[in-house]
């Protein structure tokens, strides 16, 4: 009897069993989070990361820089999304694949990527006024998400948010800076300079990273010495937590375009860390609490009592709606 009973569990196990496959360049290293929350969930999910594919040999090199000068083709471009195919031949046919910022791929990739699935699914990391995806909006993908609320409304997407990938992390009672900030060098210069302005007006402890190019910060470097580092490395992942893991407050701040949260926001989450945005949207979300989140440009000074303040625990109801478990269940529908 008992050897009924775990065969019949095996059977179900196998039948709710998905080939889920996730497509990304991954910039941020941010995607093979959903892989591997997939798999603890008992799927078998594979990541294709076609950010990583590079040139076999030197001859493919110099033949692509040819091309892009006397064609104006990028070989590696299309190499890279053949890769993918190839990838998908060898893992057979899908349940259900992920394309996280689809515009990276052709139209003509797509619709023979889809082959390789049931069902067709898309992210979006940003607005399509920052990445168009208007050609790949006819019937290309069985579903399309988005956390921009207008694209939402202007084109029919689904919403959704980004997630919390981390493990809950205990508050850390002395951190080294009252605020950190990390990010790459763009337009959001200016507010941050205004910031850093306010922040030494109240005496805060901060650290400001800005990540670039040299060509690009060498002449900043003198000018904002005192206020903000300026660095050609990008961080990795892991020393990215580690800095907001030594402070009180995560600042975030968004380009003019953006309207969707960053992962600094969910980041927070885990850390139990305040955060200090310009991203007013924040306030729609369940999560947001006046004594965990300034808000900028919103009428208020910022003061050195909210950086004094312990953080407000967050209920573990509203908590669980952001994790990536509960993300990956929304997205393929398990």
């Amino acid at each position: 009897m008992l050897n009924n009973v775990l065969f019949l569990q095996h059977i179900k196990i196998t039948t709710l069993q998905k080939k889920i496959c996730v497509i990304s360049f991954d910039h941020w290293n941010y995607d093979h989070h959903i892989v591997k929350a997939l798999n603890n969930l008992g799927h078998d999910s594979y990541h294709i990361k076609f950010g990583d594919y590079d040139h076999k040999n030197l001859k493919d090199k110099v033949t692509n820089t040819l091309s892009k000068v006397l064609t104006g083709k990028n070989l590696k471009k299309i190499r890279r999304q053949d890769y993918v195919l190839e990838q998908l031949e060898s893992l057979g046919k899908q349940d259900k694949i992920l394309v996280i910022n689809p515009e990276v791929i052709s139209l003509k990739h797509h619709l023979k990527i889809k082959k390789h699935c049931k069902e067709y699914i898309a992210y979006l990391y940003d607005s399509v006024n920052r990445n168009p995806v208007q050609h790949l909006l006819n019937d290309v993908f069985d579903t399309i998400f988005s956390f921009d609320k207008n694209d939402i409304k202007t084109y029919n997407f689904k919403e959704t948010s980004n997630y919390n990938y981390l493990e809950k992390t205990a508050i850390n009672n002395a951190p080294t800076y009252d605020a950190t900030y990390v990010g790459s060098f763009d337009s959001r210069l200016s507010e941050l300079i205004l910031l850093v302005n306010k922040m030494k007006a109240i005496n805060i402890n901060y650290e400001c990273l800005v990540v670039g190019k040299n060509k690009d910060l060498n002449h900043l470097k003198e000018e904002h010495s005192d206020s903000i580092k300026f660095i050609s490395r990008k961080l990795s992942q892991t020393e990215l937590i580690d800095r907001y893991k030594d402070s009180k407050v995560i600042i975030d701040l968004i380009r003019p375009e953006q309207i969707g949260l960053s992962f600094r926001h969910f980041e927070a989450l885990a850390l139990q860390k305040k955060i200090i945005t310009n991203n007013k949207n924040v306030k729609n979300y369940s999560f947001y609490n006046s004594e965990n989140i300034f808000v900028l440009n919103d009428g208020k000074s910022l003061e050195k009592s909210f950086f004094d303040a312990p953080y407000s625990s967050l209920d573990p109801i509203i908590y669980n709606q952001f994790t990536i478990e509960n993300w990956v269940t929304k997205i393929f529908n398990l």
